[in-house]
């Protein structure tokens, strides 16, 4: 059962009751894992730290998931790539840009990239899910995310599809490694009661597919590297409640220093990362 809002203090659980369990996405761990000052900084800091000026690439991204969502919202003989990109448009934001005309070419490269995405999609080849929650439960972890697609195909069961709008180009690797789309998978088998193993990262800009196909071993494998970071959160977020001073919090939850600071939403806040110049919002749009 999920986590209740408060903590059962140091009471040990009742025979027959069950163990409360610590929910989190995918993100939450990634998060820590790529850097618990960060985490506490994002998650667990009161007040919650205030958001700086919106990332682009990240607007358009979410512009992507939301026209893609809607793309199959349509009437099927309303969704032409064209329909889209018209979606597209809809949704375009206007956060994080340098100015009037980067946001202009981005929308007309992206607008390319939607459309010739769904030149490839048969519109009549109905998901079982588009933008649908999932959860899995773990020994210590109540583990759920949003699946941007299941498809229902013959040979392959169930398929999670993930969209990518990054300039890096995903490949099988990225898919076999990611935590996000094994939970993912292990959720839509769950609640579909369907074998689902396959998992497609759909990167728009390079119109590739990087695929995997999970085993029974692969799946636990990520599920159990889940719920020990889950285990061990659930420990930390305890001891942060408790309450700590800023030297035994910075050691609880250290810094770890890498290029991607300069991409941080609490960089300001954190003295190591601070020193790895920032990145301008538009940054992560490219130019061409």
């Amino acid at each position: 059962m999920p986590r209740a809002a408060g903590r059962d203090g140091d009471q040990p659980p009742l025979d027959g009751m069950p163990q409360r369990l610590y929910p989190a996405t995918p993100a939450r761990l990634s998060t820590y894992d790529d850097c618990p000052r960060r985490y506490r900084l994002t998650y667990l800091d009161r007040p919650a730290v205030a958001r700086g000026r919106a990332w682009a690439h990240r607007s358009v991204g979410a512009a992507v998931h939301t026209a893609l969502a809607r793309w199959w919202g349509l009437p099927l003989r309303a969704r032409t790539p064209r329909a889209g990109g018209a979606l597209l448009g809809q949704a375009w934001p206007t956060e994080g840009f340098r100015d009037e005309d980067q946001s202009r070419r981005a929308r007309v490269r992206v607008r390319a990239e939607v459309e010739g995405y769904l030149a490839g999609v048969d519109p009549a080849a109905e998901p079982v899910a588009v933008e649908r929650s999932v959860a899995v439960r773990t020994p210590h972890a109540w583990l759920w995310g949003r699946v941007d697609r299941l498809d229902d195909r013959a040979g392959d069961g169930l398929v999670v599809v993930d969209y990518k709008t990054g300039t890096s180009v995903p490949g099988e690797e990225a898919a076999a490694g990611s935590q996000a789309l094994a939970v993912y998978a292990a959720g839509a088998a769950g609640l579909m009661r369907r074998r689902c193993r396959r998992v497609e990262l759909h990167h728009l800009p390079s119109g590739t597919v990087a695929a995997f196909e999970h085993t029974e071993a692969t799946l636990a494998a990520h599920l159990d590297r889940a719920d020990a970071v889950s285990a061990e959160l659930d420990r930390l977020d305890a001891v942060h409640a408790g309450g700590l001073s800023r030297k035994v919090a910075d050691a609880a939850f250290p810094a770890r220093v890498a290029p991607r600071c300069g991409w941080c939403e609490v960089r300001s806040l954190c003295g190591p990362g601070s020193v790895v110049p920032p990145r301008e919002p538009w940054a992560g749009v490219p130019e061409a």
